[in-house]
C-alpha cells in the first residue's frame, strides 16, 4: 500500500519568484487568427513567465530562498539539510542542491539532494524532506523547487508551448513536535512513461547532431529530441482518472472529511483536467484556488505557487486544513493531507 504519513515536521514558511518577461497565449505567432483566444480561454493559461537567457531554475530557487530565510531570521548556520527539486538542472554532474548550498551560504553539514521529479514533486519532496526530519535529527530544512519550462519545451510546439511556465520556490520545513501529522498517497504506472518525456540527452540516447533536427509530425506541432514531448490526450485520460482516485485512496485511508478542508490544492495543469478532478472529487470549485491564468504550468512550482499567489493572507493569518493531488510524468502521481498554520509567506517577487 502507498501510503506515508509523519508526524512533528512543520511548514513554517513558502515564498515564490517568476521572471519579469511574460508571455500571452493569445499572441503566439503559430496560431491562426483567434486560435490563441480560443486556447487561453479552454486551458484558462493566459499568460505566463518566462525567464531570459542564461537564468536557470537555481537562480529563481536561490531568490526565493534568501526572502524566506531573511523574513523567517533563519540563522543559515542552522538550516541542516536542502533539498532541490527540478528537471532543468544546471548541470548533470553535479547536483545543483551542492551549488546553491554554497550561493546560500549554508554550512557544510548541511544534507544537499537533487530530485529530479515533474509535476508531482511538490507532494513527493514533502515526503522525503519530513521523513527525514520526523525524529528530530534534522531541525530545519528548505525545500527550493525551481523549473523553466521555457528552456525544454518547444517555442514551436502549438500542443505544449501555450501551457508551461517559469517559477522557482522556497519552502522552509522545522521539527516541531507540535505539528499534525502528514499524510501521503501515491502511486505510478511507467507503463506510460513516453506521455511525457525528452527522448535524447540521457545515456540511454545520447545527443547528436540528428537529435537537434527538427521534425514536424503534425502541424503545428515542431521540436527536436532534446525537447520535452507530450502526448496531451493520454495524459489527459490518465490524469483525470489517477489524480482523484489518489485523493480518494488517500481520505478513505486516513478518515479525511473532504467537506471540512479548507482547500483542495491541486497541480496547475490545465483548465480542463482541473474541472474534471473538481467534478469527480464533488468538491467545491469556490475552495479550489486556481492561479493558471497568471502562470501556466510551472511542473513542480505549481502548487507552492498557488498557495503563495491565491491563499497566502489566509495561511499567514490561522490555520487552514488542505488536501494537495498531482500528476506528473512517469507518470507517477501523488495526494497529500497537510495543515498549514500561520504560515510566513511573502508576496510573489519579479526578477
Amino acid at each position: 500500500m502507498a501510503f506515508l504519513d509523519f508526524q512533528n515536521v512543520k511548514i513554517k514558511g513558502i515564498s515564490a519568484v517568476v521572471p519579469k518577461r511574460i508571455k500571452k497565449t493569445a499572441e503566439l505567432p503559430f496560431f491562426a487568427p483567434g486560435e490563441g483566444e480560443r486556447v487561453a480561454e479552454l486551458t484558462q493559461v493566459k499568460e505566463a513567465h518566462i525567464v531570459e537567457d542564461g537564468v536557470c531554475a537555481s537562480d529563481l530557487c536561490f531568490e526565493a530562498a534568501e526572502r524566506l530565510i531573511s523574513e523567517l531570521k533563519w540563522d543559515k548556520s542552522e538550516i541542516d539539510a536542502l533539498y532541490f527539486v527540478s528537471q532543468a538542472r544546471d548541470f548533470l554532474i553535479p547536483q545543483t542542491a551542492s551549488i546553491l548550498q554554497d550561493r546560500l551560504g549554508l554550512s557544510e553539514e548541511c544534507i544537499v539532494m537533487d530530485f529530479p521529479f515533474a509535476c508531482q514533486g511538490y507532494i513527493y519532496a514533502l515526503s522525503i524532506a519530513g521523513s527525514m526530519m520526523s525524529n528530530g535529527t534534522i531541525r530545519k530544512a528548505l525545500l527550493l523547487i525551481g523549473e523553466t519550462n521555457s528552456t525544454f519545451v518547444s517555442h514551436y510546439d502549438k500542443t505544449a508551448w501555450p501551457l508551461h511556465g517559469d517559477a522557482g520556490t522556497a519552502t522552509a520545513l522545522e521539527y516541531d513536535e507540535t505539528a499534525s501529522p502528514m499524510q501521503f498517497h501515491f502511486g505510478g504506472d511507467g507503463s506510460t512513461h513516453k506521455y511525457v518525456y525528452v527522448p535524447a540527452g540521457g545515456a540511454r540516447q545520447p545527443i547528436t547532431e540528428k537529435e537537434l533536427e527538427m521534425v514536424e509530425p503534425a502541424p503545428g506541432q515542431r521540436y527536436n529530441m532534446t525537447n520535452c514531448i507530450m502526448d496531451g490526450v493520454n495524459v489527459f485520460v490518465v490524469a483525470i482518472s489517477k489524480t482523484p482516485r489518489s485523493a480518494k485512496k488517500l481520505i478513505e485511508h486516513y478518515g479525511i472529511d473532504l467537506e471540512k478542508i479548507d482547500y483542495l490544492l491541486l497541480h496547475q495543469a490545465n483548465n480542463l483536467i482541473d474541472d474534471k478532478i473538481i467534478k469527480k472529487l464533488k468538491y467545491d470549485p469556490n475552495k479550489v484556488p486556481m492561479s493558471l491564468k497568471k502562470f501556466g504550468n510551472t511542473s513542480a512550482c505549481s502548487i507552492p505557487l498557488n498557495i503563495v499567489s491565491e491563499i497566502r493572507n489566509e495561511i499567514q493569518g490561522k490555520c487552514v486544513d488542505t488536501v494537495m493531488s498531482a500528476i506528473g510524468a512517469g507518470l507517477c502521481w501523488g495526494s497529500a493531507h497537510i495543515e498549514l498554520d500561520h504560515v510566513v509567506c511573502p508576496d510573489i517577487v519579479e526578477i
